[in-house]
């Protein structure tokens, strides 16, 4: 069995266009949500990024710690390979850190390096 890694997206990871092109397909997501983080706003300049996206301006994770601050999502299901392709897909401006879901999944998540 192929090893699965789990991804938590709340931006542009989540669109159908982004994912065929990113991963080669759509894949199995459920929603779920990250306490203790809000949502910020990048401009996004590399031109990969914009054209597949669409947009300039993408979401970027704050940690606050703060039970109240809530950022709603999607869990994607994704092998080793599609995560090293998500790697590529995300600009400088983010690093990818380990987080416990409220559903008590352990995923991956991009934030504000």
């Amino acid at each position: 069995m192929t090893d699965v890694e789990r991804l938590f997206s709340y931006g542009t990871l989540r669109l159908p266009r982004v994912q065929r092109e990113t991963f080669g397909a759509e894949l199995p997501t459920a929603p779920d949500t990250l306490v203790g983080w809000r949502l910020g706003t990048l401009r996004i300049t590399d031109a990969t990024v914009l054209a597949l996206s669409g947009a300039s301006e993408h979401p970027i994770l704050d940690r606050t710690g703060e039970a109240s601050d809530r950022v709603e999502g999607s869990v994607l299901v994704l092998t080793p390979e599609q995560l090293d392709a998500a790697d590529r897909y995300e600009v400088d401006d983010y690093v990818r850190v380990p987080v416990t879901l409220e559903s008590g999944l352990a995923a991956w998540v991009y934030v504000a390096r």
